[in-house]
């Protein structure tokens, strides 16, 4: 940019000493450029705190490794690569085969402990009857010894020997205690069959609760067995193939998936020429791929951090002194577009120049126009490497 408005002045000199036929002498040609020197300095202070140029700008993209969740043998690969898919578009199927003799290993067990629920229901009422017939039983003893017991009062009281033994007493005494201990053990195990069956965890028996549980996370592995595409985009080189093995590991994606709606212009400038530089200037943007063409564009944001003051945890103090400097950095913007690109061929990561126009000087932005466009007319020459 500097080499261009040096040119131009030198174009200006050469045309106003041939036009105006000034002599070409030490005094004329000293204060040429002297006058340049001082009028071509303003010029580009002026630009360069008040009008911000960049040649380092870059169309940014996020993309994203692709990591199955489950490991397996890769049986069919249908995406083409860089073409655009839909959020839920299939990328690749690993065998489900082993998931899926999971599921029914799963499914199968998870109806036996809801067969076994039933069993525990069926043993509980066979346990509430067993207490229903042993307070009977008992009721029944206890009614025949009494009836014994009772029957010696009246005939003792009446003068008359016992109308039964003591034996025959003591026996129906034996058989109403007998019983009274069968009722206790019926209504202990009625208690217990009463909390294997009523036991629950938010409604559901544990047992059951915790196979359905198993049975969700199998049935998860399955469906992790087809890989589908995390938002609109797509996936370029892919060398994935049928028979190959893909792991659930982070150091070895299979696949680099491109989000296509998340891309972003950002253009780098040194830092104290964004002084003046707010939220909403007018900019133009010159693309390297694009030779002769100035997009309109203005200033959507200015990040407020930068990475060389970034910190992070470490076993070291900040050392201030240290022979490893870090640089100064530059300050990102991001830039919007305000003319559509779609005609023209710009992927991910191109390069352009970028020139923002604050209400400062205003008079001084037509230069700054004038050699951006002149240095994007410049992109038509190149050389192929």
């Amino acid at each position: 940019m500097d080499l261009l408005l040096i040119l131009t002045y030198a174009a200006i000199c050469y045309a106003i000493f041939k036009i105006f036929r000034i002599p070409v002498n030490q005094w004329t040609l000293s204060t040429a450029v002297l006058g340049g020197i001082f009028l071509i300095s303003a010029l580009l202070l002026l630009m360069s705190y008040n009008h911000p140029y960049t040649s380092d700008a870059r169309i940014y993209f996020t993309s994203a490794p692709i990591i199955p969740v489950v490991g397996g043998q890769v049986v069919d690969v249908p995406v083409t690569p860089n073409m655009l898919l839909k959020k839920g578009d299939v990328l690749f199927r690993i065998d489900p085969r082993p998931y899926q003799f999971a599921v029914d290993q799963k499914t199968a067990t998870l109806a036996e402990a809801k067969q076994t629920v039933l069993q525990l229901k069926a043993a509980l009422d066979a346990a509430t009857a067993a207490v229903t017939g042993a307070e009977a039983s008992r009721d029944s003893s206890l009614q025949a010894f009494q009836k014994f017991q009772q029957s010696n009062e009246n005939s003792r009281s009446s003068g008359k020997g016992a109308v039964y033994s003591e034996l025959q007493v003591e026996n129906r005494r034996g058989i109403y205690l007998t019983s009274e201990a069968a009722v206790d053990t019926a209504r202990a195990q009625a208690a217990q069959a009463r909390l294997a069956y009523e036991s629950e965890i938010n409604g559901m028996n544990p047992t059951v609760a915790r196979l359905q549980a198993e049975l969700s996370n199998a049935e998860y592995d399955l469906d992790q067995t087809t890989v589908r595409a995390p938002s609109a985009g797509y996936v370029t080189q892919v060398f994935l193939r049928p028979g190959m093995m893909a792991n659930p590991l982070p150091l070895r994606p299979v696949m680099v998936f491109v989000n296509h709606d998340d891309q972003m212009l950002a253009a780098a400038f040194i830092q104290n020429s964004l002084q003046r530089v707010r939220v909403g200037d007018d900019a133009e943007v010159a693309f390297k791929a694009v030779p002769g063409k100035i997009f309109k564009a203005r200033v959507q944001s200015i990040i407020d951090v930068m990475a060389q003051g970034q910190l992070q945890p470490t076993g070291s103090l900040i050392d201030p002194q240290s022979p490893e400097r870090i640089p100064a950095g530059q300050t990102l913007a991001q830039i919007e577009l305000l003319e559509p690109t779609d005609q023209y061929q710009l992927p991910g990561g191109v390069v352009a120049e970028v020139a923002v126009y604050t209400d400062h000087w205003h008079h001084v932005a037509i230069l700054r126009k004038v050699l951006l466009r002149m240095s994007s007319w410049m992109n038509y020459v190149f050389l192929e490497h």
